[in-house]
């Protein structure tokens, strides 16, 4: 095993979080932007199943993103890791009963239906505008958006422009995505 002092997405992990600290505090307001470009730039249509992430920390909200999505009669998920190392599930989720699942995280309850999202959306530590992402580093997104069942599904980064990062390392199982949205616009990967 390598050293946390030598391997280096460990070092980029660190300096990421160490930005998105700092942008958090620097654009309060970006969550309402980056929902406005969202909105403006993903055709999403009534019906469809959008799978937002419960936002934890310093991550971008997505509060707004989903008050806009559930004007527009789409289908709110929400990831729930049902156990380590397994690709996650997708359940409805209507703005209420979530319920504490791993990790502290908030999920709806074992009863809300699974679906088969639409468009997942996704958090991030960094990204590169060729769709690359540097995430916190348990392999549950790239697990989750491997899988057969989401191969179809439009994957968007959401982020805050400020944690575009060229220089941190790639590895052949982290998988790109298809969009990157911040409060600064939005970015076709590729």
């Amino acid at each position: 095993m390598i050293s946390p002092l030598f391997d280096s997405k460990f070092l980029a992990r660190e300096k990421a979080k160490a930005i998105r600290r700092d942008l958090v505090l620097a654009r309060p307001d970006a969550a309402k932007h980056a929902a406005r470009v969202f909105m403006d730039k993903i055709p999403v249509s009534a019906g469809q199943t959008v799978a937002l992430y419960h936002t934890i920390g310093d991550e971008i909200n997505t509060g707004p993103l989903a008050a806009a999505l559930h004007d527009k009669a789409v289908q709110l998920a929400l990831p729930v890791m049902v156990k380590k190392k397994s690709p996650m599930v997708f359940r409805a989720f209507d703005g209420s009963n979530l319920i504490e699942g791993r990790y502290g995280i908030a999920v709806p309850p074992e009863d809300a239906p699974e679906v088969i999202p639409d468009i997942i959306v996704v958090p991030l530590l960094a990204f590169k505008k060729n769709g690359a992402r540097l995430g916190m580093g348990g392999g549950y997104y790239d697990r989750t958006l491997a899988h057969p069942d989401y191969a179809k599904a439009l994957t968007i980064g959401y982020a805050y422009g400020g944690q575009e990062d060229s220089s941190f390392p790639v590895e052949s199982h982290d998988r790109a995505l298809d969009w990157i949205i911040t409060e600064r616009g939005a970015m076709k990967a590729g």
